[in-house]
């Protein structure tokens, strides 16, 4: 087999290539380029089990980034179980043809219990006390203390929030991308796996705060561009081809369209307050919608509103598309997970998940990072609210609280969609925003993009002599 290494740009568009891009540009013009036309949706989870699988979200069962889960009537985002995820995956295909194929996965998602042979990615820990402590999950457990010895303690606080991709006194605005090209680099020194799955997330943050039209972005390019570009010099070295890939391009936006406050205005959520604050219901509702950057999964629970429901969306301003029926099996999203009707954001749209018309009556996870209690995904946690004066010295105090052993809300995030500038999720029309396949050989790839399911195909050959 040849030793390969997966180097996972998030973010990463040909229209973003260029100048500021030296090192990956000439990795380009020495290899083959292609554009990938973007799962749908075009999100993280869904993305990467389409390229470890070569299956649509119809098979594979992950149908976005997270959904509704009927018999528990919970919403559930970001989990880790790599059994959560249907079908054979690479390495488990390339391990039947050749005995001894081994593979790491190193921060792609569903990470947990999987059959690679080594795995790291982010868990924290939480206490019975109600802290929360930063820490990651490794596979096998070994590894764990060896890789924190050797290179620190993952940057976790740089990993998601309002200090990712920023310089602060956690660390440099790159120190999370930084840590895993090392983590990579530890991995195959110690372990040489016949194919290393790596994830590099430096340009989701600022793409999403910003837009990819604002001046500091060539900023973050140049700094994940010597990022790659070492990691690709480190695996040359020691004669491991190498294939850049992304999982979506981010898109220009600056119009959020709130799903659930226009169900709730039509009757069809059930509210309840609790402590002053108001909480979605979803057992009790019968519409709401899991908001997913610009997908949204609607989940009716009386078939007799599936009509006037997907009626009333086709009428909403930010809205290109509704899928129904057999659409949604059309378009490889036909599972138990979906939702019963899919909304796809029109261009320069996003959706949230608000769903409440106060914000005095917001829930206490809402101004804070918390993505595994809101229902659905909020790109306002990159944000520190700029309605809170000398909002810096509130964090500090409140982490000397915590440190205290204080029971406190780190309740710095602002309820502002317009903030946001950039999303993804759904197909852009301009292909040059699409997520976008390098590879270190010169062959003949599409001129027009090759479809998601497809890389898996690119990526057993590359594996395979």
């Amino acid at each position: 087999m040849k030793r390969t290494a997966v180097i996972n740009v998030v973010g990463l568009s040909e229209s973003l290539l260029g100048p500021a891009t030296p090192r990956i540009q000439a990795f380009r013009e020495a290899g083959s380029f292609s554009r990938i036309d973007p799962a749908l949706p075009a999100v993280t989870c869904t993305a990467q089990a389409t390229y470890l699988t070569g299956l649509s979200p119809s098979e594979h069962g992950i149908v976005g980034n997270g959904w509704y889960n009927r018999e528990l009537a919970e919403v559930h985002f970001w989990k880790q179980s790599n059994r959560l995820v249907r079908g054979e995956k690479l390495w488990e295909v390339l391990r039947r043809q050749a005995p001894g194929f081994t593979c790491a996965q190193l921060f792609w998602w569903f990470n947990m219990y999987s059959s690679a042979d080594w795995s790291i990615t982010p868990r924290p820990m939480y206490p019975a006390d109600g802290r929360k402590i930063f820490d990651i999950y490794a596979w096998p457990y070994s590894i764990r203390p060896e890789i924190k010895r050797e290179l620190g303690e993952f940057p976790f606080p740089c990993f998601w929030g309002p200090a990712a991709g920023i310089d602060t006194a956690q660390g440099a605005a790159d120190s999370v991308s930084r840590w895993i090209a090392r983590a990579a680099q530890w991995i195959e020194t110690k372990f040489s796996p016949s194919l290393n799955l790596i994830y590099l997330p430096h340009l989701d943050y600022n793409l999403q705060r910003l837009g990819p039209a604002h001046p500091a972005i060539s900023e973050d390019l140049c700094r994940i561009d010597h990022i790659v570009g070492d990691l690709i010099d480190f695996f040359a070295r020691r004669s491991v081809q190498v294939i850049l890939l992304s999982e979506y391009g981010i898109s220009a936006v600056d119009s959020a369209v709130h799903l659930n406050r226009l169900f709730r205005e039509q009757g069809w959520l059930a509210i309840k307050e609790e402590l002053n604050r108001e909480l979605l219901d979803f057992g009790a509702s019968r519409v709401f919608a899991v908001a997913d950057h610009q997908v949204a999964h609607i989940y009716c629970q009386e078939a007799g509103l599936l009509g006037p429901v997907q009626a009333l969306l086709e009428k909403q301003t930010g809205i290109q598309e509704v899928l129904a029926g057999p659409t949604r099996a059309v378009r490889g999203l036909d599972h138990p997970r979906a939702g019963d009707l899919i909304a796809i954001a029109a261009a320069r749209s996003w959706f949230t998940y608000y769903y409440w018309l106060d914000d005095a009556k917001a829930p206490d996870f809402a101004r804070t990072v918390d993505i595994h209690r809101k229902p659905g995904y909020d790109p306002a946690e990159l944000f520190l609210d700029p309605a809170i004066p000398m909002v810096r010295a509130k964090i500090a105090w409140l982490l000397l609280q915590k440190r205290l052993g204080l029971r406190t809300l780190l309740n710095v995030i602002p309820l502002d969609p317009s903030l946001v500038r950039g999303s993804h999720g759904c197909r852009p029309a301009d292909a040059r925003e699409w997520p976008v396949l390098i590879t270190s050989r010169k062959e003949v790839l599409p001129k027009e993009g090759i479809g998601a399911g497809e890389v898996f195909d690119v990526l057993r050959r590359y594996c395979t002599p």
